[in-house]
């Protein structure tokens, strides 16, 4: 099983053409400034730059910054901060400069298979690969997915973003409704991430009733809700950051065991040696 090039244009819709973007190639774009373009996203671009955090971040670029390191190039942690790598594609993603998509998610799977902190991503991409290569996988395990693992509404939530009349709008704009910052028209359906939410729901204030009494709250009313969410969502963070580190040290631990049962077999079997052959 060989996947072409002509192989990805047909499952994909791609071209294997563009620039191509990785760690070893960074400088393709020669009119690209990391921090000049970091500062031109920012919501005030006269703040002093620490690290490249998406907090700071324009809504529309920080959506694209979500997209970037959650579904295009999707790693294990840090996600509030963006790499060199990340902020060039957001560069070319809002400049329309050709990007070489087939060499960006093969350079990426490459990583996950070497890197510990990278998730193996496109699941759904490798699934249409081996159904055009009708490859049999009814003998296969299936893993059924976690409700922390589902795309849901609740990032766009934590991002400053709440959903009137079925459209998501910046909480930033204190006369916030139909004519507010669209994100998305589907009532029900706007997929984002959050990486762990205790069941599938719709998050914020928004939703429902509260959707419609949002239009007739006072803009000090409304900041008070949207502050609210942003403590629930500081909490959400904080509890997948200690369940990450638990989960992390666990694995360890059962690493740490594993080995320690193998040198203790080893000890036994050299002990039996020991006592079963004298001149040992």
């Amino acid at each position: 099983m060989v996947i072409t090039n002509e192989v990805w244009t047909v499952v994909t819709g791609l071209k294997f053409s563009g620039i191509r973007i990785n760690i070893g190639n960074l400088g393709v774009v020669e009119e690209f400034n990391k921090m000049q373009f970091y500062k031109s996203c920012l919501k005030n671009p006269l703040y002093k730059v620490r690290n490249f955090s998406v907090g700071g971040l324009k809504h529309g670029e920080r959506l694209i910054a979500f997209i970037v390191s959650w579904i295009i190039t999707p790693r294990g942690n840090n996600h509030p901060t963006l790499s060199e790598e990340d902020l060039l594609l957001i560069y070319c993603i809002m400049n329309k400069v050709k990007i070489n998509w087939i060499h960006t998610i093969k350079d990426h799977m490459q990583k996950a298979m070497r890197l510990s902190d990278f998730h193996y991503p496109y699941t759904i991409l490798i699934s249409k690969f081996l159904h055009y290569f009708e490859v049999n996988i009814e003998e296969e395990l299936a893993e059924v997915i976690k409700p922390s693992s589902e795309i849901n509404n609740g990032s766009l939530s934590k991002m400053g973003f709440t959903k009137i009349g079925g459209r998501w709008v910046s909480k930033d704009d204190d006369q916030a409704g139909p004519s507010g910052t669209n994100v998305g028209d589907e009532p029900e359906d706007v997929e984002t991430q959050e990486e762990s939410v205790a069941e599938t729901q719709e998050v914020g204030p928004s939703d429902g009733y509260m959707g419609e009494r949002m239009t007739t709250m006072s803009p000090f009313e409304r900041l008070m809700i949207n502050r609210k969410d942003t403590f629930a969502g500081n909490q959400r963070n904080l509890h997948d950051l200690c369940e990450s580190r638990f989960n992390h040290m666990d694995s360890r631990f059962s690493t740490l065991d594993e080995q320690i049962k193998e040198v203790h077999n080893q000890i036994r079997e050299l002990q039996f040696e020991m006592d079963n052959n004298p001149s040992f």
